[in-house]
C-alpha cells in the first residue's frame, strides 16, 4: 500500500523566533514537506504560483486589509490559508474565516493546535483556536459564514448600501438583508455601525510591554540594619 504524499506547506514571513519555532516543528513533522518560507507578503502570489502548496501560514499582522485573504482563497482556491496573529478576538477570527482562511490561531498556540489546523486545512476542514475573549481551546468549525455571506460582509464593511450591495452581486435587496442579518448574528454584532466598527486584522493593538517594577530603597534597610547592630553592642558605664 502506497504512503500518503505529504502536504505541501509555504510559511511567509514572521519574526526569527517564531519562524524558527515553525521550521522546527514541520522538519519533525514527516506528513509535511515545507517547500518555501521566509517569503515576504508581497512575493505570497508569486510563490504560489510556482509551488502551489497545500498549505499556506500566515501572518495576520503583515495584511493591509482582510480583502488580503479573500483576493489570496478566490486566486488560489487550491492553497488553504492557516492564519497567525496577536491577541484575536473571536469575532475578529470569524471574519478572517469568513474571507477564505481556513484556520486561525493565536501566534502563542500550541505546536498540535497548529498541526491539526494544518492537517485539517489541507482536507478542506476549519480550526479555529477560541480567542481572548473566550475559554481556551480549539473547536472544529464546519462553516462561520457562506461564501456569500464574505461577499455581503466585504461590501458591508466598505459602507456600501443595501441597494447597492444587490447591484453588485446581482441579488435581490431582501436577500442582501438576509444575509446582513445572518452575518450580525455569526459575528456578534447588532448593527451595521458595530460592523463597520470591528478592527481590521492590521489594525490590532499590539500588546504594550510592562514597566519593571520600582526597585525598593535600599537606605530604610540599612537603617534597621544599624539599628539591630546598635541593639546588639553593649554599652558602657
Amino acid at each position: 500500500m502506497n504512503a500518503r504524499p505529504p502536504i505541501t506547506v509555504a510559511i511567509a514571513r514572521f519574526e526569527d523566533l517564531l519562524a524558527l519555532g515553525l521550521r522546527t516543528l514541520l522538519a519533525g513533522d514527516p506528513s509535511v514537506s515545507v517547500v518555501a518560507q521566509d517569503i515576504a507578503h508581497e512575493r505570497v502570489p508569486v510563490l504560489l504560483r510556482a509551488h502551489r502548496p497545500h498549505v499556506l501560514i500566515l501572518d495576520v499582522g503583515a495584511l493591509r486589509d482582510l480583502g488580503g485573504i479573500r483576493e489570496l482563497s478566490v486566486q488560489f482556491p487550491d492553497t488553504r490559508l492557516v492564519l497567525l496573529g496577536q491577541g484575536l478576538s473571536t469575532a475578529e477570527s470569524s471574519q478572517l474565516i469568513a474571507f477564505g482562511a481556513s484556520a486561525c490561531l493565536a501566534k502563542d498556540a500550541q505546536a498540535r493546535d497548529l498541526q491539526n489546523a494544518i492537517y485539517l486545512a489541507s482536507r478542506g476542514l476549519q480550526l479555529m483556536v477560541r480567542g481572548v475573549d473566550d475559554a481556551g481551546g480549539a473547536h472544529v468549525r464546519p462553516s462561520v459564514l457562506t461564501q456569500r455571506e464574505g461577499d455581503v460582509l466585504l461590501l458591508l464593511r466598505q459602507g456600501r448600501s443595501n441597494a447597492q450591495i444587490a447591484v453588485a452581486l446581482q441579488i435581490g435587496v431582501e436577500t442582501v438583508r438576509t444575509h446582513a442579518r445572518g452575518i450580525y448574528r455569526k459575528l456578534g454584532v447588532t448593527s451595521r455601525r458595530a460592523l463597520i466598527a470591528l478592527p481590521a486584522a492590521s489594525e490590532q493593538p499590539q500588546p504594550q510591554p510592562q514597566p519593571p517594577p520600582a526597585p525598593t530603597p535600599a537606605r530604610p534597610a540599612r537603617r534597621r540594619v544599624a539599628s539591630r547592630a546598635a541593639a546588639r553592642r553593649p554599652r558602657h558605664r
